[in-house]
């Protein structure tokens, strides 16, 4: 199974990235595709139309996302992956936000770290800095 750690600094505080993350709208907005999700622990949630999906599995407020997540691409018998999302301050308007991302499917690492660049990071600083 694969890891992969990708990071990048976006213009908004971590209490708004958290809140986005968590809702409907706010993920939508914020990556420019549809999601249905919200903030309640063992909800499920899906992404990207559809393409993502998975369950919320531990939250710590503004700090730090736990999720069980998988894509149409993954192999039917394969299972989620983990991924953990921190969030941290580095003043009101700016956060790193740390994507750690374990068990994925074999040799699906590099795919994985080059979506959450183009498909996450690069949407979400276009997003935040139009606010």
């Amino acid at each position: 199974m694969d890891i992969l750690e990708v990071e990048d600094i976006i213009p908004a505080s971590s209490e708004q990235i958290y809140n986005d993350w968590l809702s409907s709208s706010g993920h939508s907005n914020m990556t420019g595709a549809d999601a249905e999700i919200n903030d309640e622990p063992r909800a499920s949630f899906s992404a990207w139309d559809g393409y993502i999906s998975g369950t919320n599995l531990q939250l710590e407020k503004n700090k730090r996302i736990f999720q069980s997540w998988r894509t149409l691409e993954f192999p039917e018998n394969a299972p989620d992956s983990v991924l953990e999302v921190t969030l941290e301050p580095l003043s009101e308007s700016e956060t790193k936000v740390i994507i750690t991302q374990s068990n994925l499917p074999d040799g699906d690492g590099p795919k994985y770290t080059d979506g959450w660049n183009d498909y996450y990071f690069a949407p979400m600083k276009e997003y935040y800095l139009n606010l």
